[in-house]
């Protein structure tokens, strides 16, 4: 259970230490196999199980299970101001005890496009939320919008009416004075949002 949530949660190499927490309530013996059901989990640093013996005569008991969670997570290695772009090369992945951390950072390649949200520390865990998407289109500048369908790739120029970080959906208005939704592709390049589409090229 333990590994899946590190897959969905993108841990590096992690690592974990269990430990049983003993109850004072005594545990009665089962004349069938036990089972033990896995309710969702909530906490990694404390994993909640059931025991079940089924029957009549059967009994349900709770019992915790603590566990020690390392992987390797980015580590800030310099000071970042805030608003500055964060890039792998102000970071190093260290195993780190994350066992009460959330949104840790392990792919390197999620930096692309971030800045920091606050002044960041040298030494500290790089967690998801110290970041923000950059803007690579605002509001007045000179966008080129490309559109590309199969093999047929068609630009023009157009002014942002928004401004807006990679993915987001902003105005543009193109060179005939037409107003699209279009998607930040990188700085300074938009595509339709609504697809397909045909856009005409100019002149």
């Amino acid at each position: 259970m333990l590994e899946r949530h590190a897959e969905t949660a993108g841990w590096s190499d992690p690592v974990f230490e269990l430990a049983a927490v003993r109850g004072a309530r005594p545990i009665p013996p089962c004349g069938q196999a036990v089972t033990v059901e896995t309710p969702e989990l909530r906490q990694p640093s404390r994993v909640r199980l059931v025991a079940v013996c089924p029957g009549a005569e059967g009994w349900r008991y709770d019992f915790v299970v603590r566990a020690k969670i390392t992987a390797n997570v980015a580590v800030l290695a310099a000071d970042i101001p805030a608003g500055r772009a964060v890039a792998a090369a102000d970071v190093a992945l260290r195993r780190t005890d994350i066992s009460t951390l959330t949104e840790t950072v392990s792919d390197l390649a999620a930096l692309e496009g971030m800045s920091a949200r606050r002044s960041l520390r040298n030494g500290e865990v790089l967690r998801q939320n110290m970041l923000v998407a950059m803007p690579l289109v605002k509001r007045g500048d000179a966008v080129r919008i490309v559109a590309r369908r199969e093999q047929i790739e068609v630009s023009m120029a157009g002014e942002a009416l928004d401004t807006g970080a990679r993915g987001a959906l902003v105005r543009v208005r193109n060179v005939h004075g037409h107003v699209i939704r279009a998607r930040v592709t990188g700085a300074g390049l938009v595509e339709p949002a609504d697809m397909p589409i045909s856009i005409q090229s100019p002149g």
